[in-house]
């Protein structure tokens, strides 16, 4: 695989501090049930990394020593797949934290997960489902033949829980990316095309679309570099980048931890082996930080931070701006 953190180091970004942290974005593992073409993590089936139950009690304890950090999002691979996965929801949820599970949905039809959804439920822990596309044609090609009807199915388990519905607190959201070298569609207009498909077609409903730009590091960016388009993708993020989104990046709220329990400014940066600055340290573990010691402190950019900036934004909450114009948002 072509590395792609010499490509996008020296840059001109601009300069970045840290609001109050809020959220906490954790890495179970890299191991997962799919190997997505897109995928900036690089997991799949075959990784072991898992973090352990010492971890997790970490985790735990700073959550339970810092009440501002409100919202707890869990990410992988697959981070059902991680053994503690369920513990650590239910320590968090003891402390009235919002648990984000970014779940996969193939996940839910896993020999050994058959009860995972209803336990997602009884949680309240809010699903962020990957849904690439709502044809099937398109879901497959991106993730493997047959993602796209065990995705449906996994949709409509978690609508009978209550996920979804407009009668009930469960949220439901999905998640787009781009199938290629291409900036996002406008976000409102595709979550209405998304949800008037699934519902006409197989009676799927859900909460927000969110719609996030690829980035040019790991499985994604190798194939960039592989293909001779990695400085056509970053010319276009360069040339969408708009000022306006740097406010609302979610690095300036928000923390990466690895499976290690690492700290980084956010998930792109832990992928790309690019620590947290912190005290002068090479890296530092989250037992060793409060959330209070990081207000106003500098985030760590490089050029890859143009996929979070360009054209409406791009976060793992979605877009920003809903009225900027994509032209020319595509490599041909």
């Amino acid at each position: 695989m072509h590395a792609t953190l010499p490509l996008l180091v020296r840059s001109d970004f601009p300069p970045l501090r840290r609001h109050a942290l809020e959220t906490l974005q954790v890495n179970l593992g890299y191991r997962c049930n799919q190997s997505c073409v897109h995928c900036h993590v690089n997991a799949g089936p075959n990784r072991t990394e898992e973090m352990s139950g010492e971890t997790i009690d970490a985790l735990i304890q700073f959550l339970v020593s810092s009440p501002n950090v409100r919202t707890l999002d869990l990410t992988g691979g697959a981070p059902e797949l991680n053994q503690h996965f369920r513990r650590l929801v239910i320590g968090a949820r003891e402390q009235r934290v919002r648990v984000i599970d970014r779940c996969n949905l193939t996940i839910l039809g896993e020999p050994g997960q058959e009860d995972l959804a209803s336990f997602l439920a009884d949680h309240g822990v809010e699903v962020t489902a990957s849904m690439p596309c709502y044809l099937e044609d398109n879901v497959d090609r991106q993730r493997g033949k047959g993602v796209f009807s065990a995705s449906i199915r996994a949709l409509q388990q978690l609508n009978r829980l209550g996920y979804g519905r407009p009668d009930t607190d469960l949220i439901l959201n999905l998640v787009y990316n781009p199938q290629g070298a291409s900036l996002p569609p406008p976000q409102e207009s595709l979550e209405a095309d998304y949800k008037r498909h699934l519902a006409d077609e197989f009676g799927v409903m859900f909460n927000q679309l969110f719609t996030l730009a690829n980035m040019p590091i790991q499985r994604f960016g190798s194939m960039l570099v592989s293909k001779g388009q990695f400085h056509r993708y970053m010319k276009m993020l360069r040339s969408a980048h708009r000022e306006a989104n740097l406010e609302h990046v979610m690095c300036r709220g928000l923390i990466s931890v690895d499976w290690q329990g690492y700290v980084y400014d956010c998930d792109f940066n832990q992928q790309l082996g690019l620590p947290i600055r912190y005290a002068g340290k090479p890296r530092v573990h989250l037992s060793e930080i409060s959330a209070g010691s990081l207000a106003n402190q500098p985030i760590r950019v490089a050029d890859h931070c143009f996929g979070c900036t360009a054209g409406q934004g791009s976060s793992c909450g979605g877009a920003f701006a809903e009225e900027v114009q994509l032209a020319s948002s595509a490599i041909l």
